[in-house]
């Protein structure tokens, strides 16, 4: 009992730094820097994340999608994950990925804890899909090995239900549900089956093409990878959303926003060897993408170019952007 009482006490104070800070800003994910050679940069990995907080985004999310946690040995991702807690400097709240199978799950959640993250977010499992009494248990097991509060992460192969959601919210230390599929109606239905306080994000690729309809069933918040290199973009969008500025948010949309998915769906893995190019674009030192990722080829990095430089030239932005 007194690991429930610990457990409720923090998970409630973490959702609430999360909640404030989805308020007044985008989530950031932020990229992890490799060397040419494949190495991890920490030393540019850190100047990289300093210039993703000055921003004050509303929490920062490393080693998750963006960050490629499936190319992390597990002393990168404590290194990685340690770097963000210090960057941070407990102005924001550090939510860590985590994955795979629970029992390795539970692996890199002891680190993220250990390296002073206060939560995780639950990637997708590999490979298989499973029933909701499985993706239940899976949160369960995690939740009952870790002190981290979760946020379960539906996209790929893992699809809750709206009593799937009903269980997974009386976990002890299960905060919340990040989406990834786009299917509102569902949404909507689990938004409902959820009790109060429980913490929805909107986890689209390219979230901002998605944010107007996904606040129409109550998720508002989203995580934002154009964030990752281009945050006065991403602040610009925020603002004129949560403004109600239709015409700077159909501008934003029409001119930077389609073209880059447009540009985004071309090459599989795009989702995030784009915001990578683009970094680079920026002067931003995060190195290439790891295998099984690729690097665009030349045609297509210099259509990102235009598209980046057609979006900066929206919201008043110089071209380089030192970390």
């Amino acid at each position: 009992m007194r690991v429930v009482e610990r457990f409720s006490a923090d998970t409630e104070g973490v959702a609430q730094r999360l909640r404030d800070g989805m308020a007044k800003g985008v989530l950031s994910f932020p990229l992890t820097s490799f060397r040419d050679d494949g190495g991890l940069d920490l030393e540019s990995y850190r100047a990289y994340l300093t210039a993703q907080v000055a921003t004050a985004p509303g929490a920062l999310f490393p080693a998750c999608g963006t960050g490629e946690f499936g190319a992390l040995d597990e002393d990168e991702y404590r290194a990685v994950v340690r770097t963000a807690v210090e960057a941070a400097g407990g102005r924001l709240p550090v939510v860590a990925g985590t994955g795979y199978g629970w029992a390795q799950a539970l692996r890199f959640a002891r680190i993220a804890e250990e390296a002073g993250a206060d939560a995780l977010l639950v990637m997708p499992h590999y490979l298989v899909a499973a029933p909701q009494d499985g993706l239940v248990e899976q949160l369960r097991r995690i939740a009952a090995g870790t002190r981290l509060p979760l946020i379960a992460y539906q996209r790929g192969q893992v699809t809750f239900n709206a009593d799937g959601v009903r269980r997974i919210a009386e976990i002890p230390g299960v905060i919340g549900l990040k989406d990834g599929h786009s299917d509102l109606d569902r949404l909507q239905r689990l938004t409902l089956a959820a009790p109060g306080g429980f913490l929805f994000f909107n986890g689209a690729a390219t979230a901002e093409i998605q944010a107007r309809a996904y606040s129409t069933v109550g998720v508002p918040a989203y995580s934002s990878a154009v964030h990752a290199f281009a945050p006065e973009i991403a602040d610009a969008f925020f603002a004129a959303l949560r403004d109600g500025d239709d015409a700077v948010t159909r501008r934003l949309l029409r001119d930077f926003y389609v073209p880059l998915v447009e540009l985004r769906d071309r090459v599989p893995g795009y989702a995030v060897s784009l915001v990578k190019a683009a970094a680079r674009l920026r002067g931003l030192p995060v190195g290439p993408v790891r295998a099984p990722l690729t690097d665009p080829c030349p045609g297509d990095l210099a259509d990102l170019e235009q598209v980046l430089d057609a979006g900066l030239d929206l919201v008043g932005a110089p071209r380089h952007r030192s970390a």
